[in-house]
């Protein structure tokens, strides 16, 4: 694309910028010269660093930046390099295999700690909290599998009574 030769006439042409003279041109390049200098390290920075200073008893025991690894180097041909410890893998958590209704319902009914607590709650004791939490958790998914199996109790029945045919169920009694 072409520019235009002269620049566009609504715009007034730029003052001419002053010349520096040698004086001011000598001056500005001793400067920069004098700023170039003291960049970098301080002479001596090398074999002695400057450690930051830190507030508090341990200023002494810093560690220096100088030394490098400790670690052991095989320096024969024949010694095996030494193998990086890797951390234990963690076993992933064992799933439960899922029992089918049946089985889970087998298995809570032979429970020894549900007949426990069942037999301590006939004779009239009264259970800790967690038993007794324990207890409902259990006999809400006893209900549950019932359900789905299609083994029914009476609901018309008092409360009592369906305690009663359950604790008989589980007991095996019919």
């Amino acid at each position: 694309m072409k520019q235009p030769a002269r620049a566009p006439q609504d715009k007034k042409p730029a003052a001419k910028n002053k010349r520096k003279s040698r004086d001011e041109i000598n001056t500005e390049a001793r400067d920069r010269k004098r700023d170039k200098k003291h960049r970098g390290n301080a002479s001596g920075s090398r074999a002695n660093p400057v450690m930051p200073g830190k507030k508090g008893g341990n200023a002494g025991q810093e560690k220096d930046p100088r030394i490098g690894s400790k670690k052991p180097i095989a320096l024969g041909s024949d010694v095996q390099p030494v193998k990086k410890a890797t951390k234990p893998v963690k076993p992933a958590p064992e799933k439960k295999p899922l029992l089918t209704p049946e089985e889970e319902l087998a298995k809570l009914e032979n429970d020894e700690r549900l007949d426990a607590l069942l037999d301590r709650l006939e004779s009239g004791e009264t259970l800790k909290a967690e038993d007794q939490a324990w207890l409902d958790q259990t006999l809400d998914r006893i209900d549950v599998l019932m359900e789905q199996l299609g083994i029914a109790l009476d609901d018309d029945a008092d409360d009592e009574e369906a305690e009663e045919d359950m604790y008989r169920l589980l007991k095996g009694g019919n």
